[in-house]
């Protein structure tokens, strides 16, 4: 497909006068299709939270009291309040630490708030200052404008995470398959660079447990991406091929990331498993890794520079190459830049290296 017959990521009330340069090269033909989410142009603000335990073991019945808490109160409060879409997820830590956290999106900030009243959940949360138990909570809440919110999807038929909301979906775009594509495809950075607040030192995390709430504050222009894989649809063979050439190198990714990510701008990195709603198990064959990064350039680096995410470009543009339209794998990303006010990060017996607390 001639570059001119794309289209582009930027939905057309988002489009301005660019003051930015672009990445983009003219004649740049993407060398797979890929899709962007389109929302009702109703919709002028975003809410991603996450609402999470955290346990010392595995070794849970599920549903526990806790997680059975918390969807009560996602199902509490009226209709028209409830989260668009919800989903759990799971992750053993770095410290050996079993993570369950409760993915739920809104159309709206004020929806989101309003459910937090109504659903009583604002109550018992503000109310929870510490903890006795064996266990600890965590709740992030990302909240950008749509001009500061991008998504990109494999295929047509993906609708995952913030795309649930959507009300279409472009058609093949040109911003993508390219370093420094997510910046092209970011509305506010037609007109912004983006700048953070660099990580300036990699200081060693006291990995104890501090079982009174912790806040953290929001960070200039903060990076979000949640990037996931679905291959429950795959044929045999397909999958085979992705569990050993593409899995692999992306759980090394994950976990420099989760590791080592501080060196190279990344505060945090969970790789989490979608899990069954009613039984908590695993083996969804559906995957996200969720991280924090001080700013794109440094998401952007990471990407462009470093062996453990060209291993996985590069894996993933020989499978593509090899399956071409006979590839079901389904790939998606959402991509959030957040000023301060649109971040919220609070802890609670949970220990040091969990999410932000290790910007305190």
């Amino acid at each position: 497909m001639a570059a001119n017959n794309l289209d582009t990521a930027i939905p057309l009330h988002l489009r301005k006068e660019r003051t930015t340069t672009p990445v983009l090269s003219p004649n740049f033909v993407p060398p797979y299709p890929s899709y962007a989410s389109l929302f009702p142009t109703s919709i002028e603000q975003i809410v991603m939270a996450i609402l999470g335990v955290q346990y010392h073991s595995k070794k849970i019945s599920y549903p526990t009291p806790e997680i059975a808490m918390l969807t009560s109160f996602l199902a509490g409060g009226s209709d028209a309040t409830h989260p668009s879409f919800w989903e759990p997820a799971s992750m053993t830590d770095e410290l050996g630490c079993y993570n369950i956290a409760i993915i739920a999106y809104w159309p709206s900030f004020a929806l989101y708030q309003e459910w937090r009243e109504e659903s009583g959940f604002a109550k018992w949360w503000d109310g929870l200052v510490a903890v006795p138990e064996a266990h600890g909570w965590f709740l992030e809440v990302l909240s950008p404008t749509v001009d500061r919110w991008e998504t990109i999807n494999s295929t047509m038929d993906i609708k995952d995470g913030g795309s649930t909301m959507r009300d279409g979906l472009s058609e093949a775009v040109k911003e993508h398959g390219y370093w420094g594509s997510t910046r092209d495809r970011l509305p506010i950075a037609q007109v912004d660079g983006l700048h953070g607040e660099k990580i300036v030192n990699d200081a060693k995390r006291d990995e104890g447990t501090t079982k009174e709430k912790k806040r953290v504050s929001g960070k200039k222009n903060l990076c979000v991406i949640r990037s996931g894989q679905d291959w429950s649809s795959t044929a045999p063979d397909e999958r085979q091929l992705y569990l050993e050439s593409m899995h692999p190198v992306l759980i090394k990714g994950m976990d420099f990331l989760r590791d080592h990510g501080a060196e190279i701008g990344c505060y945090s990195c969970r790789f989490m498993d979608i899990i069954d709603v009613e039984t908590g198990a695993g083996g969804k064959k559906r995957t996200f890794g969720l991280a924090y990064f001080d700013e794109l350039a440094s998401l952007e680096k990471w990407s462009k520079y470093h062996k453990t995410h060209l291993d996985i470009f590069g894996g993933f543009l020989k499978y593509a190459k090899r399956l071409g339209e006979n590839m079901t794998l389904k790939l998606w990303h959402e991509v959030l830049v957040l000023e301060p006010g649109q971040q919220t990060f609070e802890y609670v017996g949970c220990h040091a290296k969990t999410g932000m607390l290790g910007v305190i």
